[in-house]
């Protein structure tokens, strides 16, 4: 299985090409394709993660599937016999970790659940007892779990950073309406994926949704809790006041952290073992979210 994927042999208009998916434009839909590339800390790391675009569009057609009677999704299809018939013959690169999607006005705001404080919330609270403006009780300790899931919206950047805002910001952005449906859905997809991850012995600890118009209908987007786009912590090892053991990429971000790379310059290179690691992880969580075994060929 390449880990590479030559993209520009396929014959279609490219739309774009992020950090981790290439999106190419058919008659009616969407071509999504997820690489095997890693991002941590705005950056594109040079070495990929054998198999992890697969895991990802697999995971997400999962979640899609099974987050339909909450909020409809933009998943059509990952068969490739459903494809139009000039992909036909790039089927080798486009198996198990490309779909079919709808065509949507994508609504510009990362949609940001935190069931546990941690990671850069951990460091805002830690700085002024706030995370992204809003104001926590005092005594809180790392990876304490919310009473109450925290929506914490940011806006989503094309270049650099996000940033976060608070939920009055975002209601200027997109409008009441639509802020008070995004934080809806935001929290029930959350609050109902975490009760049957838990099922599994895993935490979400947080994650973030995307959204896009489709029909005057806001629907869900892009990927839907991923390693990328959450934190896993394996329940049977949660012990708050510290940091976790996880099945995402924070196991990538701590490596580079403990290099002492200064997140402005080129990204070092992964070791051989934080490579192979990252892959266990990140097929690990399937298996567990999905109960089955993660095998693609």
């Amino acid at each position: 299985m390449t880990t590479t994927i030559p993209t520009t042999d396929i014959p279609l208009s490219v739309i774009s090409k992020g950090k981790v998916r290439d999106l190419y434009a058919l008659d009616q839909h969407l071509l999504m394709i997820a690489t095997d590339r890693i991002s941590a800390f705005d950056y594109v790391l040079p070495d990929p993660i054998p198999l992890k675009g697969i895991c990802l569009t697999q995971l997400s057609k999962f979640w899609f599937n099974k987050t339909t009677p909450i909020v409809p999704n933009h998943y059509l299809t990952t068969n490739i016999a459903k494809y139009p018939t000039d992909l036909q013959p790039y089927s080798s690169i486009l198996k198990h970790r490309s779909m079919i999607v709808k065509k949507t006005k994508v609504i510009p705001i990362e949609c940001i659940v935190r069931g546990y404080i941690s990671g850069s919330a951990w460091k805002s609270y830690q700085k002024d007892g706030t995370v992204c403006g809003i104001k926590l009780q005092s005594g809180l300790k790392e990876s304490t779990k919310f009473h109450e899931p925290l929506f914490t919206p940011s806006t989503k950047a094309t270049t650099g950073h996000d940033i976060n805002i608070s939920y009055s910001q975002m209601k200027e952005i997109v409008g009441d309406d639509t802020a008070t449906q995004l934080k809806d859905y935001s929290i029930k997809l959350y609050t109902n994926a975490a009760q049957y991850a838990r099922q599994k012995g895993i935490i979400i600890a947080d994650t973030k949704f995307e959204f896009g118009w489709y029909e005057d209908q806001v629907i869900l987007i892009d990927e839907a809790l991923t390693p990328d786009s959450s934190r896993f912590w394996p329940a049977d090892h949660y012990t708050p006041g510290k940091p976790q053991p996880s099945f995402d990429k924070q196991y990538v971000r701590d490596y580079l952290i403990s290099t002492g790379w200064d997140k402005n310059s080129n990204p070092p290179h992964l070791p051989t073992e934080v490579i192979t690691t990252t892959q266990q992880k990140y097929q690990e969580v399937y298996e567990r979210l999905t109960g089955k075994p993660f095998s693609f060929s």
